[in-house]
């Protein structure tokens, strides 16, 4: 099985699309650059900030193969391939594996409420269709589904390699490390916003998605804890939540887009449903990252 090299803070790429709906994938080069040159060496696409739901199965492909040729081999990418439907998944998931990714996550199948044999089987599938590292993608707020520390440690056993665990209940979340004890499973922390005391416990890592717009304070936070200066890492962790909150006063993903703007990466516009901020949304963000010393 190929090996996954999570030796960095893992950045929750948005897709750029163009104000016609279409992919832009010049604005999606010049993200990928600005993220590389302040220190992120891996990209989780096509998940909930990348938009995957929204997309079409061709859509996502080409942003896998635009992500995965962009960054040769100077970042790891893992490829979301999770859909309401296996068929889909297991299609994206062998097409992932062909462009080079070097894993897939899944969140479970959504919409319908599944029990954990069918959870257990959809996964099952998933490990043995492709040679590459699976992760499960634990997002009860999206899917609907919460994922028992007893059925993450099933996964494991079918050949899961770890977690993206986006629950926000760090007990919970303490509850997995304890009950699943192989060495090589993964834990990944889905939010900057627990990333200290996450790691401190066990986590590999961290995806993030305010690493979109300040990849430098996020990738600060990880060397800090990495280096294990707590002291220092406790200070940052409370300026990631106070940048964090800021860009929460308005839709998370859609404000990405307008702050990247603010800091002169172009990456066009989040596709609808998903709609762009107004004037007065944009500025508010703005005054309170201002206030915040992360914008001039």
């Amino acid at each position: 099985m190929a090996r996954t090299n999570l030796n960095s803070v893992i950045t929750a790429l948005i897709t750029p699309f163009t104000n016609n709906h279409k992919l832009y994938l010049e604005g999606l080069r010049k993200l990928i650059e600005f993220q590389i040159s302040n220190g992120v060496k891996a990209f989780y696409i096509c998940g909930t900030y990348g938009l995957g739901p929204l997309m079409s199965l061709a859509e996502r492909k080409k942003v896998a193969e635009a992500v995965i040729e962009d960054v040769g081999g100077d970042a790891t990418v893992i490829v979301h391939v999770g859909t309401t439907n296996l068929d889909d998944a297991l299609e994206l998931a062998r097409h992932a594996e062909g462009v080079g990714a070097q894993a897939i996550a899944s969140v479970p199948p959504y919409y319908y409420a599944y029990d954990d044999e069918a959870i257990l089987n959809y996964f099952k599938r998933l490990t043995s269709e492709v040679k590459i590292p699976v992760f499960l993608y634990n997002n009860p707020a999206r899917t609907g589904i919460r994922i028992s520390s007893e059925l993450l440690r099933r996964l494991a056993e079918v050949g899961v390699i770890g977690v993206k665990d986006s629950s926000f209940d760090l007990v919970r979340f303490y509850e997995d490390l304890i009950t699943v004890t192989g060495k090589d499973f993964k834990f990944i922390i889905g939010t900057e916003a627990l990333m200290l005391p996450a790691m401190m416990a066990g986590s590999t890592t961290c995806v993030s998605g305010l690493s979109n717009t300040f990849p430098e304070l996020v990738v600060k936070l990880y060397n800090l804890i990495k280096t294990e200066a707590y002291v220092e890492a406790s200070k940052t962790q409370l300026d990631v939540v106070k940048v964090r909150k800021a860009l929460h006063l308005t839709p998370p993903i859609p404000t990405a887009y307008e702050v990247l703007r603010l800091r002169g990466i172009d990456v066009g516009n989040p596709k609808p449903p998903m709609r762009r901020l107004s004037r007065n949304e944009v500025e508010l963000v703005r005054e309170e990252l201002v206030r915040a010393g992360m914008l001039r």
